[in-house]
């Protein structure tokens, strides 16, 4: 098998890993899982600096942001450009999150079930994993409320 072919499969099999495992595969690799995230200028992404414009939303989108960053952000960027470090190596594409069009498409009711229950249920692919073993609905409802920053805030 030729070396680029191992590399991809090798990739492969450590998202489906993570997704399958997500919290307690991140904590056996010994990175952080629910750590919050640093409150220097330079360590907040752009996006969650500018969460308190979305009015109602302002307590759930911070709590989404560290879930957002754990578990979306390896494939859809941290700031939802569909450019996360695994994104090279995933057909289809990542979507974008900061697509604020396309988002605004998308019901709040139908981007809970496709995070509580995968990407396989929902007609998408099958390399996105079923978040509600992992996340509670409070915490998949502020998932949302972050999405809808990023989307607000465009790309």
């Amino acid at each position: 098998m030729p070396i680029a072919a191992r590399l991809r499969a090798s990739a492969i099999a450590f998202l489906l890993l993570f997704c399958t495992c997500g919290e307690n595969f991140a904590f056996a690799a010994g990175m952080p899982s629910h750590a919050p995230m640093p409150r220097s200028a330079s360590a907040v992404p752009p996006a969650a600096a500018k969460v308190a414009r979305v009015a109602g939303t302002h307590d759930a989108a911070v709590r989404g942001r560290n879930d957002y960053a754990t578990y979306c952000a390896p494939c859809h960027g941290l700031l939802g450009q569909g450019d996360g470090p695994l994104a090279p190596l995933l057909v289809p594409r990542p979507a974008r999150h900061s697509d604020t069009a396309f988002m605004n498409t998308l019901s709040d009711e139908y981007l809970f079930h496709l995070l509580k229950e995968g990407g396989p249920a929902r007609g998408k692919s099958a390399l996105m994993g079923a978040w509600g073993r992992i996340l509670s609905a409070q915490q998949i409802r502020d998932l949302i409320a972050y999405l809808r920053v990023l989307a607000q805030q465009g790309g």
